[in-house]
């Protein structure tokens, strides 16, 4: 009897679902919104009713589940299954989420914060394939990530570990970060700075190629940036300069504290290939003080997109059968 195993990526539109069998490949796979507005408790039927269905739908039974895994947004007590918050499902008190879905499936739940499932699963059958020692970087809305030391996520005493979007990258009159300080990485290399110095420049008309995005859309896309810097926009390739510049120093300093075999980046921003990889890996090799660690360490894009999470949710299962 073949072994299965359910890996859920619960984000704030949609979730995520997949099959996978013991080696990580995606039997079959699925998502549905998230019911938000209707609260935790129907968020987690709605995960228990998605995870029937699919065994059901695909033959399996029951009794072939190693176990649900679940990656949400969020500080998580790992070893509690407790989410402390999750501010994109407006969740603003603890939830039980391990115990609450085994009472619902009366199968094994294991749960991460989604960075680090994503890490994990690009670990396990990513562009971190082979690394036991890895950080994933996720250039989206936010700065997003997740450290993997020795195979195993570091998350720290209260879950925050991996939080490298609130690296402090310029101490003083940096742009105000989301999370209420001034000058994180995440004001400098998320989709969300590179729109708002995209903006600046449309607006002011120093770059011709974006104020013509502008008039075009309403608004500057980050895509709208990184494709007029390829194009030899001075302005817009001012903005991808220190995009790459904020970020290869952050890497330096991980690289310097972890010493990870490799640093795989996803998200939005990471789609603009070599162009942004090459002023990254520039910048990386400037702030790391020895050559040997700028050798051995792998700068790389993710492969598996949206398909991370719901793989490293699995693995948090899968880790437990080797256990």
């Amino acid at each position: 009897m073949n072994t299965i195993i359910v890996g859920v990526d619960v984000g704030g539109t949609a979730i995520k679902m997949a099959l996978l069998d013991t080696d990580g490949a995606i039997l079959a796979k699925t998502q549905e919104p998230t019911p938000v507005a209707d609260g935790e408790d129907s968020v987690l039927q709605k995960v228990a009713d998605m995870a029937m269905d699919m065994l059901r739908r695909h033959g399996f039974a029951k009794e072939q589940v190693a176990g649900i895994g679940v990656g949400i947004p969020g500080p998580i007590d790992t070893a509690n299954g407790v989410v402390h918050q999750a501010v994109n499902l407006h969740w603003k008190r603890p939830v039980r989420l391990r115990d609450k879905l085994q009472a619902l499936t009366g199968l094994p739940v294991a749960v991460d914060n989604d960075a680090n499932t994503a890490a994990l699963g690009e670990m396990w059958r990513g562009a971190g394939q082979g690394a036991k020692d890895l950080v994933m970087i996720t250039l989206g809305t936010g700065v997003g990530g997740g450290v993997i030391l020795h195979g195993k996520v570091v998350s720290g005493i209260n879950g925050v570990g991996g939080e490298i979007g609130h690296i402090t990258m310029v101490p003083e009159g940096g742009p105000v970060c989301n999370c209420g300080k001034t000058g994180c990485l995440e004001t400098y290399a998320s989709a969300t700075a590179i729109i708002r110095e995209g903006r600046k420049a449309a607006q002011e008309g120093t770059s011709p190629l974006l104020a013509e995005a502008l008039a075009r859309h309403g608004d500057v896309k980050a895509k709208d940036v990184l494709e007029a810097a390829k194009a030899g926009d001075a302005a817009a390739l001012a903005i991808a300069d220190q995009a790459a510049f904020y970020l290869g120093l952050a890497l330096s300093h991980l690289a310097i504290t972890l010493n990870p075999a490799k640093f795989v980046i996803g998200g939005g921003v990471a789609a603009a290939g070599e162009f942004l990889f090459s002023r990254v890996r520039e910048s990386f090799r400037r702030f790391v003080p020895f050559s040997y660690v700028v050798e051995s360490t792998e700068i790389l894009p993710a492969t598996l997109g949206n398909d991370a999470g719901v793989i490293g949710a699995g693995w948090l299962i899968r880790d437990r059968l080797d256990a």
